[in-house]
């Protein structure tokens, strides 16, 4: 669980990222969310594009996406998910 501190932070780091994914009608299905596993580890802090076609919301389909693959809900802005999760091999950011 993330303090607001870090969260603040993670925002900060985040601003100037565009979204690596974008969820449509096809909505979120396991290859989807190894493709997003995969990018999380390399990265670590990822954005999402949600769809205006997308059958979730994107409140809804950044707590699912983070619930599945054990990641951090940093920010749902719109249709923007930013979502963070510590690399188990090569850590690069270090939370204050």
């Amino acid at each position: 669980m993330l303090t607001g501190k870090q969260k603040r932070f993670l925002r900060k780091e985040a601003h100037h990222i565009k979204p690596v994914f974008q969820i449509g009608k096809q909505g979120i299905h396991d290859t989807f969310l190894t493709e997003i596993n995969d990018v999380l580890e390399a990265r670590e802090l990822i954005k999402i594009s949600v769809l205006q076609n997308a059958v979730e919301e994107p409140k809804e389909a950044g707590t699912l996406i983070a619930d599945k693959l054990d990641a951090e809900l940093v920010q749902v802005m719109g249709s923007v998910i930013t979502l963070y999760k510590p690399s188990e091999e090569n850590p690069t950011i270090k939370l204050p």
